[in-house]
């Protein structure tokens, strides 16, 4: 670090962002992701690794800021992989850094936040999300960015989007990202923001732990980590939301595309007859979910984070849904197959 308040700020960071991992309604699993800018060097999370560790691990990668803005300001596609930034003399662990860090670096601003707020995200999925947000979010300065993949064609959306003074951005089928110059008023800023982007969540019954007992047989599934993961087989409208397809990049890239739902009669086996194969999760209607035995934690996290988005969507909004082609994107692109790779591996 250049100088000791840069060191007292970095350690700042660290503290924010292990409190926004231990809340799953800000982000979940390796998701999301905070930055602090020293002289020239950004610090940003490492991909793959989970906020909630900012504490407990060196999480933490330095990346050269100034060729990498030169790359993104040219569209040189080596923005895409930040990984080539990194300053290898203070990167003895050889981390990547997120694959968010364009991002990062195109905000002025000295610290950055971007979390995964299922508030945020029940809006940002909307048709009409943009207008819900703008009455929310009056006397903010504030940018609405549609859907692009994450890593450079974001940071071009945003590029696009930006404009003096404008210090939140909401992030079509995506999240929230808070700017500020230090840690104390990033946390506040977000505090802010996420008291005025709330939504209630429908209730929804219990699960029947018995009847998805049954239904598991002798497969290799299993209940969700989180109890709260049932309630988007629970609610008709949730469910109705969640089987017609993939609505951010985080569920595509831990549960897969879209959700399976059974069908009337169906056990766990039926259903992976019936598909051809074993999906992560099974949406049981009435009934709850059932994780593939083999799922990851961040496959459980991203369950739950389903349940809460769908239960905070208003029931008659037109949702907008990620693309095949957006899916396939998702799915093929390389910083996210290293991710999951790293998520299997650690958990």
């Amino acid at each position: 670090m250049a100088t000791q308040a840069d060191a007292q700020e970095l350690a700042a960071l660290r503290a924010l962002s292990a409190s926004i991992g231990q809340n799953p309604h800000l982000t979940q699993a390796a998701g999301g992701n905070t930055s602090l800018k020293a002289g020239d060097t950004l610090w940003i999370k490492a991909s793959g690794t989970w906020l909630k560790d900012a504490l407990s691990d060196d999480i933490m990668v330095p990346v050269a800021m100034a060729p990498l803005l030169t790359a993104v300001e040219q569209r040189d596609r080596a923005a895409d992989q930040p990984q080539g930034f990194t300053i290898a003399a203070i990167n003895p662990r050889g981390l990547r850094p997120s694959i968010e860090t364009t991002v990062h670096a195109l905000m002025p601003q000295r610290v950055v936040v971007h979390v995964h707020c299922v508030d945020t995200i029940s809006l940002a999925v909307q048709a009409d999300g943009e207008a819900e947000v703008a009455t929310r979010l009056e006397g903010i300065e504030w940018a609405y960015v549609p859907y692009f993949r994450p890593g450079l064609p974001l940071a071009r959306g945003i590029a696009e989007k930006l404009r003096p003074g404008v210090d939140v951005l909401v992030l079509g089928n995506h999240g929230l990202v808070i700017a500020a110059e230090t840690v104390a008023e990033a946390e506040l800023l977000l505090r802010r923001v996420r008291s005025l982007l709330a939504r209630p969540a429908r209730a929804a019954a219990a699960p029947d732990i018995a009847a998805l007992t049954v239904l598991a047989g002798d497969s290799f599934y299993r209940l969700p980590a989180d109890a709260e993961a049932h309630a988007v087989a629970l609610d008709p409208q949730s469910r109705r939301m969640a089987e017609a397809g993939s609505l951010y990049p985080d569920h595509v890239i831990f549960l897969g595309q879209g959700s399976a739902v059974a069908r009337p009669g169906e056990d766990a086996t039926d259903i992976i007859a019936r598909l051809g194969a074993a999906p992560a999760a099974i949406l049981f209607p009435g009934l709850g979910v059932l994780m593939r035995g083999d799922a990851s934690a961040g496959a459980d996290a991203m369950q739950r984070c389903l349940a809460d988005v769908t239960a905070r969507i208003d029931t008659a909004a037109r949702l907008h849904y990620l693309t095949a082609a957006e899916n396939d994107e998702l799915v093929n692109w390389d910083a996210e197959q290293y991710r999951q790779k790293l998520n299997a591996a650690s958990r």
